[in-house]
């Protein structure tokens, strides 16, 4: 049974330093803008703000 297409894979990236660090899921009808949050930076060792990327 194939996953549903509701759902995709997106990848996370720092602002500041540019680094791909975390890789989530969410859904495509709920949340159509692209996602951003507060998350741990291992590079910066502090937490900063993650955007959605392509």
């Amino acid at each position: 049974m194939a996953k549903s297409d509701k759902r995709v894979k997106i990848t996370l990236e720092c602002t500041e330093c540019k680094e791909r660090n975390y890789i989530t899921m969410k859904s495509k009808i709920n949340d159509r803008e692209r996602l951003e949050m507060k998350k741990f930076c291992s590079r910066e060792r502090r937490h900063t703000t993650h955007k959605e990327t392509r």
